[in-house]
């Protein structure tokens, strides 16, 4: 395929500006008005030398003690992940019941479907987490099979009626105990699609303006859009789904632009009144932008480190293989939300720079699941209510196999958790508490923290031998410096 993007070069002095790195007081600027508006006054972003931004305390964190609960930019669960578990698409909350959490995941098994991973370039080490994200802790291999169901696992399974599992799934059927884990209730996606689901309007509210306006496939779209979007989405799932979380922040920048133009447009009819100066379209879509800019970008296909099976002499082949994806995607995705106004995103350049910040930046979304916490509750009473529950419950635990304990799993990007570097002796991790319900990112002391000292966490597993841990974090960019790799390297 050939890889010609005529808006790369139509815009390309547009494109340069979007990509060009903040100013450090831009930067500082930015971080000090974010950290305000989420009452972080505990912490500060600051341009420290080479190693560019970090985060940093204002105060003393004890061992264990909350750090940060950071919102995300923008994120999504996994395509594979959605038949195992029902969450707001908007603040990742698990929704509707026990019931219909348990009935929608056998129902999907009842169907034969086979929850497959389908992104066979992803970035498997992409973790800053390294699995800790959730209080839970998963394994590689875990993580990799969460959601797929092969005939050897439904061989083992309980396989239960279908009566039973639509009883459960309408709410006929109520599960003993299962008062003690309500979940807020199901609501639709106001365009009408039934993708997306939320736990509140206003959760359904601020998705739909903030993106899924221009993503959603309901009713409210006309129909050369949807076919549109069908195929975009269609591609993204048979390929990589972090395809579908660069189409949002493509989605997010347009509706933020034509917001501040509309806004724009009133404070003109002031500005003429006053012999005012325009201000150009270019320089609200500039503003739109902002979030993303502040965030360290590489173009994906330069960024994404090699699969096990490719060698040296095959990656020129396999990094253009890619970038082909990348401009397959792209072009599915232009004819799906195309805004002339807001052009320069539909760029390669653009969209390979905002996957790479995917790459380099996320931050696995991991969010327990409640079903896991019910059966825990059912195998902790005492007896003999134990044994009367146990004899209701156990069929559905049965039937669920090794699969009843299922996170909501995803991928998203932290603009606070993002300043934060790493270290292979870290003082800070990632990781859920009981109480965290939601897919805000959660990072917690390992240590004292002094007043002034940068909080660091791994990207990698910081356990592994020196030459390992540097040859992961080469993927990062940067050779680790901290004060345990000067102390082992050879």
């Amino acid at each position: 395929m050939e890889v010609d993007c005529a808006i790369d070069s139509e815009y390309a002095d547009e494109i340069a500006a979007l990509l060009a790195p903040p100013s450090p007081q831009a930067v500082q600027d930015y971080f000090d008005q974010l950290l305000r508006t989420r009452k972080c006054c505990s912490l500060k972003v600051e341009h420290r030398g080479q190693q560019g931004k970090g985060v940093y305390a204002n105060k003393v964190f004890e061992e264990g003690e909350l750090v940060l609960k950071d919102q995300m930019l923008v994120g999504a669960q996994h395509s594979s992940n959605k038949m195992d578990c029902l969450v707001c698409s908007h603040c990742f909350r698990f929704i509707g019941s026990i019931e219909l959490q348990i009935g929608r995941k056998l129902y999907f098994e009842s169907l034969g479907f086979v929850a497959t991973e389908g992104n066979s370039h992803r970035n498997q080490a992409f973790s800053h987490a390294s699995g800790e994200s959730c209080s839970r802790e998963m394994s590689e291999d875990e993580d990799k099979d969460t959601g797929a169901c092969s005939d050897t696992d439904m061989k083992d399974k309980l396989i239960l009626p279908n009566d039973v599992i639509e009883s459960l799934m309408d709410g006929h059927l109520v599960l003993p105990c299962s008062e003690k884990f309500t979940l807020p209730s199901v609501i639709s996606c106001p365009g009408g699609c039934e993708e997306e689901h939320y736990c509140s309007i206003s959760c359904a509210e601020a998705d739909w303006e903030t993106s899924h306006s221009l993503l959603c496939m309901g009713v409210k779209q006309d129909d050369s859009r949807r076919n549109a979007l069908l195929k975009f989405i269609e591609h993204s799932n048979g390929t990589n789904d972090i395809f579908l979380l660069a189409a949002k922040v493509i989605s997010s920048t347009i509706l933020k632009y034509k917001s501040l133009k509309l806004s724009h447009v009133e404070d003109q009819k002031q500005l003429k009144k006053s012999n005012g100066v325009d201000q150009s379209s270019f320089s609200l879509l500039l503003d739109a932008w902002k979030p993303i800019s502040m965030a360290f970008k590489r173009r994906w296909w330069e960024c994404i480190s090699l699969p096990d099976d490719v060698g040296s002499k095959n990656e020129t082949s396999f990094r253009m293989q890619i970038k082909e994806l990348a401009f397959k995607s792209l072009q599915l995705l232009k004819k799906a939300i195309f805004d002339k106004d807001c052009a320069p995103l539909f760029s390669l350049e653009i969209y390979g720079h905002v996957i790479g910040m995917f790459e380099l930046n996320n931050l696995d979304l991991v969010v327990a699941s409640p079903v896991e916490d019910y059966f825990i509750f059912i195998d902790d009473l005492p007896h003999p209510e134990k044994e009367e529950v146990d004899r209701i419950t156990r069929p559905f635990l049965d039937a669920l196999g090794d699969d009843y304990s299922i996170c909501c799993q995803g991928t998203a990007f932290f603009p606070i958790q993002s300043c934060m570097n790493h270290s292979c002796s870290p003082n800070a991790k990632a990781f859920k508490r009981d109480e965290d319900r939601d897919g805000q990112a959660v990072i917690t002391t390992m240590r004292l923290i002094s007043e002034g000292e940068e909080i660091t966490i791994s990207y990698i597993d910081e356990d592994l031998p020196y030459e390992e841990r540097q040859a992961l974090l080469a993927d990062y960019g940067f050779v680790c410096k901290c004060q345990k790799c000067v102390v082992e390297e050879p």
